[in-house]
């Protein structure tokens, strides 16, 4: 009998090139479904790998790419808003989610893996980390046996975090969120990508909720430190208010795509530390990288 494939909604982005090569590497059939779909340029003859087009607001579409699915991972994310295009955190991280996990229980598909992030609070003053918090309950409501799986601030070769502290540690002068101070477990994203691997097995899993998080808990000025010392760089941090953040961002809004956001702003006010009473990564028998051993090889592929 032919293996039901595993589809992976945003699989064309950060998180889901890295599950897409973590299935393939376990000998799983892919499906990738993203609205600009493409197979990826390492595929091996014999690899089973799909590519389809899905928008994941459009029911058709995401009905088709659960079509015969055995499981499906959404690592649909947006993390700056284009209302003009309709591309905003309520459509794609609550709508969107809720329709996945409602047309994925409709189709059959056993095992539903859902992507959000660590501190995904209701409450929260960031946009974005409510509708990721509103998505998980969506996803919940529509597929009670789902698994959220909330990472920490992702990290790897061609990555957003090392990638841009290494062009700040090029400059002069750097200015801080802050006095610097706030904490974070980056994690890498090839460590999530094979946690999602095997939350999507077919071992029935008891837990419903994993933060994942690298082993190292590391301040924002002590990120910018270790990026510049692998870089022999020594620039002067200079912390600046989050006013002064808050007032850039809202001059930044009006273009298509700002360097900064507000949300990105919030996010940075706060702590982004895993619950250790929550699953992890050694529920999973993973042994996560380490920034501080990862760091040369991100460095050189940036």
């Amino acid at each position: 009998m032919q293996e039901r494939p595993t589809t992976v909604f945003g699989g064309t982005g950060f998180l889901g090139r890295a599950i897409v090569r973590e299935l393939v590497e376990a000998g799983r059939s892919v499906r990738i479904a993203a609205r600009h779909p493409q197979l990826p340029e390492w595929r091996e003859p014999g690899d089973r790998i799909e590519a389809v087009a899905c928008d994941i607001r459009d029911d058709a579409q995401v009905a088709a790419a659960l079509e015969g699915t055995e499981a499906a991972i959404n690592a649909v994310s947006l993390y700056v808003e284009r209302r003009r295009a309709g591309l905003t955190f309520t459509t794609i991280h609550v709508e969107g989610a809720g329709r996945l996990a409602r047309l994925a229980r409709e189709a059959g598909t056993s095992r539903l893996v859902h992507v959000s992030g660590i501190g995904a609070h209701a409450d929260s003053p960031s946009a974005y980390v409510r509708a990721r918090a509103m998505g998980e309950q969506a996803v919940v409501e529509a597929m009670p046996k789902a698994i959220l799986v909330r990472p920490g601030v992702l990290f790897g070769p061609d990555d957003a975090l090392v990638g841009n502290l290494a062009r700040l540690a090029h400059l002069p002068l750097v200015p801080l969120f802050g006095r610097g101070t706030t904490r974070l477990q980056p994690v890498h994203v090839n460590d999530v990508a094979r946690a999602a691997v095997r939350l999507t097995a077919s071992r029935p899993i008891q837990r419903r909720l994993f933060e994942l998080a690298g082993p190292e808990t590391y301040t924002y000025r002590e990120l910018v430190e270790r990026v510049a010392a692998q870089l022999e760089r020594d620039p002067r941090l200079m912390p600046m208010p989050f006013i002064a953040w808050r007032l850039a961002a809202a001059l930044l809004a009006p273009l298509p795509s700002p360097l900064l956001t507000k949300d990105q702003v919030l996010l940075m006010q706060n702590d982004n530390l895993a619950d250790p009473d929550t699953g992890g990564f050694a529920d999973l028998g993973i042994m996560p990288h380490t920034l501080h051993d990862s760091l040369p090889r991100c460095l050189a592929r940036g």
